[in-house]
């Protein structure tokens, strides 16, 4: 058997639906349980899996759990990070910052979100072609939340983006340097390694409370590529392959 641990929560997305898509994936693999939560507080059972996976947005462990997170990645494990699991989010009148309160969790993942442009096609890259996890999968279009990042760390980039503009409604909203920007990344922590896909933004029409009580539109972003799930399956194979 192998023990998986999911966690899905957060703010302004369809997680219902992300979690359902997750859950559909996990099941394909007959040797997989998971566990499912809103929260990192079972820290005995987040270690005692042999992966995490998670989806989240504006979800801040507390500073105990991300130390205990730190040392599972650290000590051999492997998480699955996707989107928002590395967003702080703070709205102030002047705009939505990203505030870095969260040093360890940060340094973990390899990097924390800081901006995004308004949605919008854009183009990714294969940065590593030869590795397992993008092989034979090439450049595509997607219409989703282009993070712009904070980088922490020494990244394996596999996929990128670029991107040269504004971030509107963002603190820190100009981003005209010629960086490339990671789109998924393996970041080693000591034995460890975290995948990291910041793809996959969805929402519904209730999910932007207490901002507002009606979204008028579905946004499904990648999720409507079959690039992302062949970025997901492999993913999750990789994990339960290595456990």
């Amino acid at each position: 058997m192998i023990d998986v641990y999911l966690v899905a929560a957060g703010q302004f997305h369809d997680i219902d639906f992300a979690r359902l898509e997750l859950l559909k994936l996990l099941a394909k693999h007959e040797r997989v349980r998971c566990r499912v939560a809103a929260d990192y507080h079972d820290l005995a059972a987040i270690t005692a899996s042999d992966f995490l996976v998670t989806y989240t947005c504006n979800l801040v462990p507390t500073e105990a759990e991300q130390q205990a997170l730190r040392d599972y990645v650290a000590g051999g494990g492997r998480w699955f990070a996707l989107h928002g699991t590395n967003s702080i989010l703070e709205f102030l009148d002047d705009g939505v910052n990203a505030p870095e309160t969260a040093p360890v969790l940060m340094q973990t993942l390899g990097t924390q979100f800081i901006a995004h442009p308004p949605i919008q096609p854009f183009r990714v890259r294969v940065a590593d072609p030869d590795h397992e996890l993008v092989a034979g999968i090439g450049e595509f279009e997607t219409d989703d939340e282009l993070y712009l990042s904070r980088i922490h760390g020494d990244l394996h980039v596999l996929l990128d983006t670029e991107y040269r503009g504004e971030a509107p409604g963002f603190i820190e909203s100009d981003w005209h340097d010629d960086a490339p920007r990671p789109v998924y990344y393996i970041h080693r922590v000591g034995d460890g390694e975290v995948l990291y896909l910041n793809l996959g933004h969805c929402r519904g029409h209730y999910d932007m409370r207490p901002l507002m009580d009606y979204y008028p539109r579905i946004e499904r972003g990648s999720w409507e590529r079959p690039e992302y799930y062949e970025l997901l399956r492999r993913g999750l194979r990789y994990c339960i392959e290595r456990a």
